[in-house]
């Protein structure tokens, strides 16, 4: 549309021009693509407020400071599986690489080089982890889903092999510190937590890798043509993932005081459902750091609000699984 010259008259509104181009409440509410994009939010909203009713010790400052600390290692997951799924590709092994890290940061402080070269060490091992995986789908041009799915088993195997299968206590003044500690309003691992989706929201809106990260999950032929080396993107996105692996392992450890040689699946399954939920497409190339982060909030209240409730815990999977299979029915609507 041109502007009107200073000798021409500017053309005058057409009526109803405005209210056309703004879609109304009851029509935004009925457009599935509305709920695809919205769903972690408007799902954490409805829960507050059924669990609110229903249980109000939920609404309590201590209830919900111990949520908030229950879901800081989800979050942290759920950032580095984001960066996965928006190159199109997914890390199934994200929870054995929790699990390997926790069993490496126990084993080399029990070895007597402290705690902090032992953070160092889980981190580097998640991270060379996520390494791993992303070099195999990319140079050696395997599926993601077989890499990550073979790595998982491989890791679970190592892990239980260095461990004895034996779990480790883990005593260390910062630890526990980093685990029971406040500042402010909210727990330590919570101010991690929101660190991490503020430095992942710039890395993915704000830095050029961010764009290269999204062009490449969107179409890869046209990025790589483009002159974008979208083999290195993938590599990176995969390393991410698995640095966010080890965060979560020191968190974990931290939490429970001790480095278990188990896997908690459930991990794995909660961050794809964070992912899908937050709005990030599974094809790639469409990605949101708050949106999975709401998400995993959303999954986490819903297992407190459910525990509150005196409900079985065999049925708390059950309701976890019926959110997946709904988040990746919301998907199919996504603009």
């Amino acid at each position: 549309m041109s502007l009107p010259t200073d000798n021409a008259p500017a053309a005058a509104p057409q009526a109803g021009a405005g209210e056309e181009s703004r879609p109304s409440l009851a029509a935004l509410l009925l457009d599935p693509s509305f709920w695809a994009d919205w769903a972690s939010v408007v799902g954490l909203v409805g829960l507050v407020i059924l669990f609110g009713i229903t249980q109000p010790v939920f609404l309590s400052v201590a209830n919900l400071q111990a949520l908030l600390l229950a879901a800081a290692i989800l979050v942290v997951l759920s950032i580095g599986q984001t960066f996965v799924v928006a190159t199109s590709g997914i890390d199934l092994s994200l929870a054995a690489a929790v699990m390997l890290g926790a069993v490496i940061l126990g084993l080399v402080n029990a070895a007597g080089w402290g705690v902090f070269a032992a953070c160092v060490a889980a981190v580097l091992a998640t991270s060379a982890i996520g390494l791993l995986n992303g070099v195999l789908i990319t140079a050696g041009r395997i599926p993601d889903f077989v890499v990550t799915l073979g790595t998982l088993s491989g890791i679970t195997g190592l892990g239980l092999i260095i461990s004895g299968g034996e779990p480790t206590m883990v005593g260390s003044t910062f630890l526990l510190k980093l685990a029971s500690g406040t500042f402010g309003p909210f727990g330590y691992p919570v101010w991690v937590a929101i660190g991490a989706v503020v430095v992942a929201h710039v890395a993915l809106y704000h830095t050029r890798f961010g764009v290269h990260l999204l062009a490449t999950g969107g179409q890869a032929e046209s990025a790589a043509a483009l002159g974008i080396r979208t083999n290195r993107v993938k590599i990176a996105a995969y390393t991410i993932s698995g640095f966010c692996a080890g965060i979560a392992a020191i968190l974990l450890v931290a939490r429970i005081g001790s480095a278990e040689p188990q896997i908690n699946t459930s991990l794995l399954l909660n961050s794809v459902a964070a992912v899908v939920l937050g709005g990030v497409s599974l094809f790639g190339g469409r990605a949101s750091i708050l949106g999975p982060a709401i998400g995993a909030l959303m999954l986490t209240a819903l297992v407190n609000g459910l525990t509150l409730l005196s409900v079985s815990a065999f049925y708390q999977p059950l309701a976890v699984g019926v959110i997946v299979v709904l988040a990746a029915l919301i998907m199919r609507y996504q603009k």
